[in-house]
């Protein structure tokens, strides 16, 4: 019950950043909604030149604090898939995933 307490909290927040108008992780609303066929199971298009343009200006440590969180199936993403977009979107970048401090190259 408490996970979904939280799950529900989360996504409140959620939608009333975007109503805001405000970005999460540098990505509007617009930028996620073109990303999300290509993070979502189970036969994902390719990312999108508009998911890619938002990708590109995105914060993508900030993105990938959200990696595991029970959030995301919850929206109907797919972590795995959503870890794949950068290198499909050409964006070279490193960074430190998991919170055990490895560094994964994502593009």
């Amino acid at each position: 019950m408490e996970f979904l307490r939280t799950a529900a909290m989360a996504i409140l927040l959620l939608s009333m950043t975007f109503e805001s108008g405000e970005a999460v992780c540098n990505m509007t609303q617009e930028g996620f909604d073109a990303c999300k066929p290509s993070v979502t199971p189970p036969n994902p298009p390719p990312p999108s030149a508009a998911c890619c343009k938002a990708l590109g200006n995105a914060d993508l440590q900030c993105l990938c604090s959200y990696k595991n969180s029970p959030l995301l199936p919850l929206l109907g993403i797919d972590p795995g898939l959503a870890m794949t977009l950068p290198p499909k979107c050409n964006l070279n970048y490193q960074q430190t995933v998991d919170g055990g401090g490895e560094v994964q190259s994502l593009g």
